[in-house]
């Protein structure tokens, strides 16, 4: 038989089994498709050589009047503004003390120091700066306890802990003095979605906030029954259940010397390892504190924070930022301050204000017009003298500005300002802003939102129902059309029409998700390739770890591992960027891993003579890729020929300990052939890179087979 073209169709289908999908690609990683053909996708640099605090999943890019090139972060601790690889924390403050509320108290010996303020309103990990404080007499002077702090622990209502840098000595006896100041940035949100918990519902169907609270006083592993903790008053009794991070624990006998007996993993939850100093809260109702959690299966507030994940949105108006974390109030950045001012709240600013939300689910400022919109929000104040609204959140609300003017909301006749209602769903997920309208997504329902002047201002048309959407960042807008991940689909929004996304790795995507973490989900364009890039968590992980992508274009399928949390196509900047490992990074430069080299590969299906009826003899193939752009001076790739005799064998198997199944031989870009000795009923190719610097792209490569029996 003579030498044999391998002509590939263009993407990944993983959706059939691999034998119907001869002539197609099965499997890869890190790679994308170009005129029909696989190469490794570009790599990435750190953009930036320092951190930020948390995980950032929020991006947002715009320039000033004076040419400044800002960029918005958004992480479920801070808020930053980047410029010239430097991190600016605008994160709002949420309340200040007067002087002499805040006094500190230290051991001699420890870098723990106990801070007490009445009613402090502060949970773990949230950030607070002191200023005003003297000496306690020793070590910790005054300059180390003027500065910014991450609370380690709430020990109740009126205290917390922080970590000193410097232990105390015995001469710390103070407290700090009559003048510190303490100010309290807004609450930080969770990191991982807790378990049982949808858009809107409360922590464990409750409330921590106030709730009866101790700390661990030594770790607990995931077998301990008896948990020591600093006070025990309180959980005392038989029955009652505690929360520790996100498990749940029983009393199962009456606490002693500080000491509580329990059973792990309750109600379903996962016993786990605990650190000393852990939050421990009381999570059913008691005598001793009225503010601990709700009953289970009481109704809780959709407004409620630390149930979901903090997701940020925001938008500049003009030069200045407008931000809102889901389903908290509206804060605004002032340019004219400078990096070093901070967010504040919409309703602190000076001017006639109406009817500000007080909590929104999600805001944007309208290009063409001007509007600032805020959705899933609260209702308007009692009248035009009223400055906020009514605080109660109605998750199908919208609500928009007066245009130019961020502070009027309630309408008049002389405004633009006004409400709309989404009609079905139970609650708003996304809006999208395209060339014609906003697209705005509930979980059942889309709906197209439209700028048609006063006295309406917007209207609002119902476009499909029975859709479905993943999260409040799952869909975008490309050119013309709208494309977005539902629950166990895609889809794409143009033309007048919503239909689903044919899509050829669905299975492979849907199957291996983890479902808890569903709002981590965001989507990117990379536009230079004409690519939409979803991220999403697999189902072994609670961080995002992987991809899937669509080509818009050629209208082809693959899919990839990468740890992004979030991304924004090149604009305003010439690369795309990206975060994770709470670095910025730099997307399409040179095609490592940041210095590292990247693994990259892609898998055909099984490819047969004739029906598979004959056994083939594979002796040589003529590889057919370029290196071009690589940045090594030697450049190179692993071939591997996989054999197999029958559909559901493993490529690996061996019927024989004198039969070869499997040969693997380098590629480099003056390799002519490669010799092999294969046999087999059918073989696949896959193409593997491994080393610094190598850009390589599959075109049509050749193989010399020959028939070889039946047996």
């Amino acid at each position: 038989m003579p030498i044999t073209k391998l002509k590939f169709k263009p993407g990944v289908v993983s959706d059939i089994t691999s034998e119907s999908n001869e002539g197609g690609y099965v499997d890869g990683d890190k790679v994308r498709f170009r005129f029909g053909f696989p190469e490794k996708i570009g790599g990435w640099t750190k953009y930036t050589t320092e951190t930020f605090e948390g995980s950032a999943r929020r991006l947002h890019n715009w320039v000033t009047l004076d040419g400044a090139d800002l960029l918005g972060i958004g992480t479920q601790l801070k808020y930053y503004i980047e410029e010239g690889q430097g991190f600016n924390d605008i994160t709002p403050i949420r309340a200040t003390t007067s002087a002499g509320d805040v006094t500190f108290s230290a051991t001699n010996g420890s870098t723990t120091i106990t801070v007490s303020d009445p009613a402090h309103g502060a949970n773990e990990n949230d950030f607070v700066t002191f200023s005003g404080a003297v000496s306690l007499g020793g070590d910790i002077t005054a300059a180390v306890l003027n500065k910014e702090y991450k609370i380690v622990s709430v020990v109740s209502s009126n205290s917390y802990t922080i970590t000193s840098a410097i232990a105390a000595n015995a001469s710390d006896t103070g407290n700090g003095g009559a003048s510190v100041v303490g100010a309290y940035q807004l609450n930080t949100g969770l990191d991982v979605t807790v378990g049982g918990t949808g858009w809107g519902a409360g922590q464990w169907s409750g409330t921590t906030n106030g709730a009866l609270s101790t700390t661990l006083n030594e770790a607990l592993d995931a077998s301990e029954t008896d948990v020591d903790v600093i006070d025990e008053t309180g959980m005392t009794t038989e029955g009652d259940v505690i929360l520790i991070d996100n498990e749940l624990m029983l009393i199962t006998a009456s606490a002693d010397d500080n000491t509580i007996t329990v059973t792990r993993g309750h109600s379903g939850t996962t016993a786990a390892t605990h650190d000393n100093g852990s939050l421990v809260r009381l999570a059913t109702g008691n005598t001793l504190a009225t503010d601990d959690f709700v009953g289970w299966g009481s109704a809780a507030s959709i407004t409620v924070p630390g149930a979901q994940i903090r997701l940020w949105s925001h938008d500049n108006f003009g030069e200045d930022l407008i931000l809102n974390p889901r389903d908290g109030a509206i804060y605004y950045w002032d340019r004219t301050n400078g990096l070093s001012g901070r967010a504040v709240k919409l309703n602190t600013l000076a001017g006639t204000k109406t009817s500000i939300p007080q909590r929104a689910k999600q805001v944007l400022v309208s290009d063409q017009d001007r509007h600032v919109i805020a959705f899933g929000c609260d209702g308007f104040g009692a009248n035009l003298a009223a400055p906020d609204g009514d605080g109660v959140q109605d998750p199908l609300l919208i609500r928009f500005s007066s245009q130019e003017n961020p502070l009027d909301w309630f309408p008049t006749a002389t405004n633009t300002a006004g409400d709309l209602r989404l009609g079905g769903g139970s609650t708003f997920v996304q809006a999208v802003e395209t060339k014609q309208q906003l697209l705005v997504f509930t979980n059942k329902t889309l709906h197209a939102m439209k700028f048609i002047g006063p006295p309406f201002t917007f209207g609002l048309q119902e476009l499909s129902k029975n859709i479905t959407i993943m999260s409040p960042s799952s869909a975008i807008a490309v050119e013309d059309a709208v494309y977005w991940m539902g629950v166990d689909t895609f889809y794409v929004y143009g033309g007048g029409q919503t239909i689903q996304l044919p899509c050829t790795v669905k299975d492979k995507i849907f199957l291996d998700f983890n479902f808890e973490e569903r709002d981590k989900v965001h989507v990117g364009v990379n536009s230079e390739f004409s690519e939409l890039l979803w991220f999403y968590p697999s189902s072994g992980s609670v961080e995002i770890d992987k991809y899937v992508a669509y080509n818009y274009s050629e209208k082809v399928w693959y899919y990839g591992t990468m740890a992004r949390q979030a991304w924004l196509d090149r604009g305003i900047r010439t690369l795309p960027v990206a975060t994770g490992d709470q670095y910025l990074y730099n997307h399409e430069v040179g095609y490592d891993d940041d210095g590292s080299a990247m693994t990259s590969f892609i898998e055909s299906a099984p490819i047969d003579i004739g029906d598979g009826d004959k056994y083939v003899s594979l002796r040589e193939v003529v590889p057919d890729i370029t290196f071009n752009g690589s940045t090594s001076l030697n450049p190179d790739v692993d071939f591997t020929i996989k054999t197999k005799n029958f559909p559901g064998a493993n490529f690996a198997q061996s019927e024989s300990g004198n039969t070869q199944r499997t040969a693997t031989s380098p590629v480099e870009q003056f390799t002519q052939k490669i010799n092999y000795r294969l046999r087999g009923r059918s073989f696949a190719l896959r193409i593997d890179s491994t080393s610094l610097g190598t850009k390589y792209k599959l075109g049509t490569p050749r193989v010399d087979i020959r028939e070889d029996g039946r047996r």
